[in-house]
């Protein structure tokens, strides 16, 4: 909606000036529209990050850092993580309500009944040597069900949207459990389609012919929380990579393999597997003390990482909710490993440092959801393709959002060139 205020900017050397309109969504604060100000002015804007610009408008989640909110259509996310479930959240987020009895039976079995892949598809890991990172199979396996699903590709058709998302959502943790299984050499699994949506996925992930997989619940319920807490989180690098790819009109699969690729990176989704890769180096919680104090050194360039938040900037509400689970798992699971040691006392020392404190250098989400897969027995290296998991639904309820918004138009953003003036070209003898 737009504000009735204005905001005026003036160029005062060339005395040109634009009338900038507010635009106000539902929550937060006012945006300033400057679509009219190249044209009234001669000037961009420069932000780098984008951390001050809304290149959309969207009703799907609402962040407040500063407050520590987030919310999922409106639902906050400690009302959904404490009576939801993932295919509950995934249908809100492509939906906008929650269902009822008959919405969600009917949901649940589009998915339960499009979780297999393609015969076909399994030949495509073996392009792979055994060693790849999960990450880059599962990128390149997303983007091939383009090629395997290419009669239902209109953009501009919503059953062909629906069908798409199903599919992916359905689909995901097959090919996850596939990437994982492949890398240890394990014969690939078919789904389960008598179990539920996380349990279905752990039996694909760790259930061999020889023998039957017996589960914790435990494991289920924890996995489950961290696919609620990870299912969205507004307009972060691999959302708007999604939006930027989608808006040339590249089909689902093309887009959500870019989302991918855009989560792999480590100040995003592979935030979780540096955690685990650092308590490594840590080795001990003998060692603890001595991180702490170097985290503390303004000239040591070691940092913490999985402490702090640069969106919210008191808590991370996701992270309150996942700390009583991660401690419930530990307990309920019995895990010995030192790693798990080594994260236990860190947190222990960092919730008592003033420094930290002050600092509000909390545990976040990362920190725990790393320490649960970590328990779980999922390998560091699989840690993003869990994120990428529970992202695809809200990947893919944005994509549909931004194919059902009018006016949509391809993202092009503008830059501030820093090269070479106009030059001559010189010729090679010359030069």
């Amino acid at each position: 909606m737009s504000d009735s205020h204005i905001v005026k900017l003036v160029d005062e050397s060339s005395k040109r000036s634009s009338e900038l309109p507010l635009v106000s969504g539902t929550l937060g604060p006012a945006c300033i529209d400057i679509s009219t100000l190249y044209k009234d002015t001669g000037h961009y804007t420069y932000d780098p990050g984008y951390g001050s610009t809304a290149s959309t408008k969207s009703a799907i989640t609402y962040i407040d850092g500063d407050q520590g909110v987030l919310l999922y259509r409106g639902y906050p996310i400690e009302q959904l993580a404490e009576n939801s479930s993932f295919l509950e959240v995934s249908y809100l987020l492509l939906n906008g309500e929650l269902p009822d009895k008959e919405q969600f039976a009917s949901f649940e079995h589009d998915i339960t009944h499009h979780t297999m892949m393609h015969e076909a598809q399994k030949n495509f890991f073996q392009g792979f040597r055994h060693d790849a990172h999960p990450m880059a199979m599962l990128a390149a396996a997303v983007a091939s069900l383009s090629a395997f699903y290419h009669d239902n590709l209109s953009v501009d058709d919503p059953a062909d949207r629906k069908l798409a998302a199903i599919r992916l959502i359905a689909k995901m943790p097959t090919i996850a459990a596939a990437c994982y299984r492949y890398s240890v050499g394990w014969p690939l699994r078919y789904p389960r389609n008598n179990l539920e949506y996380v349990d279905r996925f752990l039996h694909m992930m760790f259930e061999v012919p020889s023998e039957p997989l017996q589960m914790n619940p435990v494991a289920a319920r924890a996995l489950d929380l961290l696919f609620i807490l990870h299912a969205d989180h507004e307009q972060n690098a691999s959302t708007s990579t999604v939006r930027l790819v989608g808006s040339t009109g590249a089909n689902p699969y093309a887009s959500i393999a870019a989302g991918i690729t855009a989560l792999w990176g480590p100040a995003h989704g592979g935030a979780n597997e540096a955690v685990l890769k650092q308590l490594e180096e840590i080795g001990s919680p003998d060692n603890v003390e001595s991180a702490i104090l170097r985290a503390k050194d303004k000239n040591d360039s070691f940092r913490l990482m999985g402490f702090g938040h640069r969106v919210y900037k008191n808590f991370d509400p996701r992270a309150k909710i996942i700390r009583e689970m991660c401690h419930k798992v530990l307990a309920e699971l019995g895990v010995k490993d030192p790693l798990l040691d080594v994260a236990m006392k860190l947190e222990e020392a960092a919730l008592k440092d003033e420094y930290f404190i002050e600092r509000k250098l909390y545990p976040n989400v990362d920190f725990y959801s790393g320490i649960i897969y970590k328990a779980l027995g999922i390998p560091t290296e699989m840690f993003t393709v869990m994120f990428a998991i529970a992202r695809t639904s809200g990947w893919i309820a944005h994509w549909i959002e931004q194919h059902e918004t009018p006016g949509s138009r391809i993202g092009r953003p503008r830059q501030v060139y820093t090269g070479a003036d106009v030059r001559d070209y010189v010729p090679t003898a010359k030069r």
